[in-house]
Formats: C-alpha cells, structure tokens, sequence
C-alpha cells in the first residue's frame, strides 16, 4: 500500500513539519480501546516492588559478568563476560532510561530519576534532551517533521540500520551532541521541543558527563589498560547494543507515517523472558504506546485488556523480522509503501477528519 511518495523531510523544521501542522497531525486525538475506567485505574496503580527486584538482579548481573570480565582480562576467556556485560550496559539501560522517563517503573520518584540518570549515562542519551525528546515521540508517533525519534527513514539506508546494531550513528551523535551542549548550545531541532527553562540542565549535564568520560580515558592510560574503557564509556554501549536495537526495531519499523491510530504504527511481539528482563515488556508496544503511564509490570495485563481491539500479535521476534526485514527492503525502492495491518471489524481506524 502507498501514502505520500515524494522524499519526505524527517527534520523538525522543514516541509514536512508544516504540513503535518496543517494536516492536523500535531498534538491530535489519538484512538484508544475502550478500556473500563475502573479497570484502568487499576492496571495504573504503581508499585516499587517489582521494579526493586528487577533492578537488584539488574545490579547483580553487572556485578558478576562485569566482575568476571575484568578478573579473565586479557585472556579469551573474558570475551562471553564482556558479552553478557555489554548487553545489560548497552541494550538494557535502554528500556530502564524509557520507563524511568515516564515515571511508572518504581512509584517513589527519586527511584525513577535515579535509575533513569544512570541508564542514560549507559546509553549516552542525555536525560534532560531525551526526556523531552520522548515526549513528543509519544505525542506525535511517527508524524514526519515531528518525532524526532523516527528509527528508520525512508526510503531505508541499509548501511546505516546496519550500523545500529554497533551503536556507530548513535555514539557519534552523542558526542556531537555532548561537544555542542557542553558549549551551551542546542540544536535548532532540539529548540522546538526543549524549554528555555530546561536548557541549562542540558548544558551542565554535558560538562559533568564530558569530565567522567575523560576521566575514565585518563584511568586508562594511566594504568597502560583499555580494561575501564571497556566497563564504563562508549564502548561498552557500542559492543552491547545489538539487543536494544533488535528489540527496538521491531517497534515501529515499516509501519505508516502520520496514522493517529497506534494499532497501524506500533507492533506488540511475544518475546521469551530473557528478552523481556531485557527490554522490561516493552515488545507490548502497542499497549505502551495507547496508556503509557500504565507501568512495564503491568503490560500483559493491559494486553489482556486490549486485544479484542487490536491487531494479532506476533507470535515471536522471527516472526517480526519475517515482515520487517522484507518492508525496509522494499522502502529503499518505495518509499511510500508500509505495512498494513488488519484491525479487528469491533474497532475499525477512526475515519480521518
């Protein structure tokens, strides 16, 4: 199926982003299931227990593959340690920054903003920047010239999606993005969705993460060993990315643009429970995407909820990569075709005004 088709402007200033102001694409009324109140109001509730028990096994694998890594350091025996390590520093602190920045992951807010500080130090993705940032991914989901979360563009760079999965564009951009912060400035896309007022924690956040990163390289030179920039740093985010972005793409890649339904931009995927610790159930992405404050250790049960209003789910990640794989082929060719789900004939796609 095709929409628009001629190359779309992805930036937060230009074409696209005026029109999706006309169209009546931003800050719009969104679809959601008609969930009982009282049932929503349940499944909202927010408990520190889950949360508590997920972080301390969280804590004691870092602990033990970290510990064990640096103890086999040098020899090969270290690599399956580094592995393990550099999968919870760079694919799990991603869904720990996400579900910490809406609030729900823990119900004591300092626990949220501790754990979320940390998780996007280990995922170099600057708290204040991203909080906004995913604010207005959630606002506006794949509107074009709005999300400036958008993961893959099309028509698709195959050489780029590759690259993610070793974390190359986003360490790169992160650095950038520390060196210009750091010297109190933002982007012209980042200055239409960050306050003034909450412009110079970006500022301070660099300055302070910059002298960490430097301090780190300076241990290491210091000791003649790459073994701390192994544990700590772009590194260890870079090596460990795969997960995070195996997950993550099963999100929204191949799905329309500038749909107000998350039904048709969102996929929901069954996932065995490793990934899930993971990725703290965020393959229920749909059910995320439609009540996001409701907290990751009650998804399955929202998805319970929601899934006579919903598109089937994928049975498993395979099965995801079966249709995205062949979609962001075929977008480099077309760049206005996408996947087309099937939504159940109780609840239809809201006709469009």
């Amino acid at each position: 199926m095709t929409e628009l088709t001629y190359p779309r402007d992805y930036s937060l200033t230009g074409r696209d982003s005026r029109y999706a102001e006309e169209h009546h694409l931003v800050s719009a009324q969104w679809y959601q299931a008609p969930i009982p109140r009282k049932r929503m109001k349940e499944l909202m509730q927010r408990s520190n227990g889950p949360a508590i028990r997920d972080t301390i096994i969280w804590f004691a694998a870092f602990a033990i593959t970290g510990g064990l890594a640096a103890w086999f350091w040098p020899s090969l025996w270290s690599i399956p340690f580094f592995l393990a390590y550099g999968v919870l520093y760079g694919s799990s602190s991603d869904s720990r920054w996400h579900e910490c920045s809406h609030g729900t992951a823990f119900k004591t807010p300092w626990m949220n903003d501790v754990i979320y500080h940390l998780a996007c130090f280990m995922i170099m993705r600057e708290p204040t920047v991203w909080r906004w940032s995913h604010t207005r991914h959630h606002t506006d989901t794949l509107v074009v010239g709005r999300d400036p979360e958008i993961a893959v563009m099309r028509p698709t760079v195959v050489l780029k999606v590759i690259s993610m999965f070793f974390a190359i564009p986003q360490v790169w951009g992160a650095i950038k993005s520390l060196l210009l912060h750091a010297a109190g400035r933002v982007t012209e896309a980042e200055a239409t969705f960050i306050p003034e007022s909450e412009r110079a924690k970006v500022y301070m956040t660099a300055r302070i993460w910059l002298v960490i990163h430097l301090a780190v390289i300076a241990y290491a030179v210091s000791i003649g060993s790459i073994l701390p920039m192994l544990l700590v740093g772009p590194l260890p985010t870079m090596y460990g990315a795969w997960v995070h972005v195996l997950t993550g793409l099963t999100q929204h890649a191949g799905m329309p643009e500038d749909v107000l339904d998350h039904r048709l931009n969102c996929r929901t995927v069954y996932m065995n429970p490793v990934l899930r610790f993971i990725y703290w159930n965020m393959n229920y992405h749909v059910e995320h995407h439609m009540f996001p404050m409701v907290p990751y250790h009650q998804l399955p049960k929202l998805h319970e909820e929601m899934k006579p209003y919903c598109p089937a789910p994928y049975p498993s990640t395979w099965a995801a990569y079966a249709e995205i794989i062949p979609a962001v082929i075929r977008q480099i060719r077309e760049p206005g075709w996408f996947v087309q789900r099937q939504l159940p004939a109780v609840a239809p796609a809201k006709a469009a005004e």
